[in-house]
This record gives C-alpha cells, structure tokens and sequence, in this order.
C-alpha cells in the first residue's frame, strides 16, 4: 500500500471542529477496511494560520482516500502520493 498526503481547508473561525474532522475522517476508513478494503489514518496535522489540516493516510490508492474523505463529509482540496519516514525506514533509504 502507498501513503497519501491529503489537504483540507479549515476556516479560522471553525478551527474548533478539527478533532470532529478528524474523528470523522478515521471512522470512515475504518469502515472502509471493515468493508475488506484497507485504508488507515497514519497521522493528522493541523496548520491554524493556514487554515490547513493534512491527513496522512496509507490506501491502495487516492481514490480509496477520496472515497474516505466522501464518507466524512470533508472535501480534500488536494491529494498526492507521499512518502513518509516510516516508508524511509521500511525500504532502507
């Protein structure tokens, strides 16, 4: 599986509800893989002055992220492809 770097706007005002995106942004890729297509949350990051959370997923592909990110109810502004130090580590790079 890869690992995907998703981007979602956050308005400034609304910065309160970053743990319910969140959450509801974990739940849906556990519904995913409880549907037998594995799709896990690596990590999340929330940038206030940019008004910017990044989610870190890893998915078969960016589709299964968009699919996830569908379920949540959040809009993904971008999605790419991402390799992360667990992925460094993994291949011995």
């Amino acid at each position: 599986m890869a690992e995907f770097l998703v981007e979602v706007y956050v308005s400034y005002g609304d910065s309160d509800t970053v743990g319910r995106d969140v959450q509801r942004m974990r739940r849906a890729a556990g519904e995913l893989t409880a549907e037998g297509t594995p799709v896990q949350v690596l990590r999340s990051i929330f940038v206030p002055a940019d008004e910017t959370c990044f989610f870190l997923f890893e998915a078969g592909s960016p589709e299964l992220v968009h699919e996830a990110a569908r379920r949540a109810s959040l809009s993904c502004d971008h999605v790419a492809e991402a390799a992360s130090d667990t992925f460094w580590k993994a291949t011995g790079h």
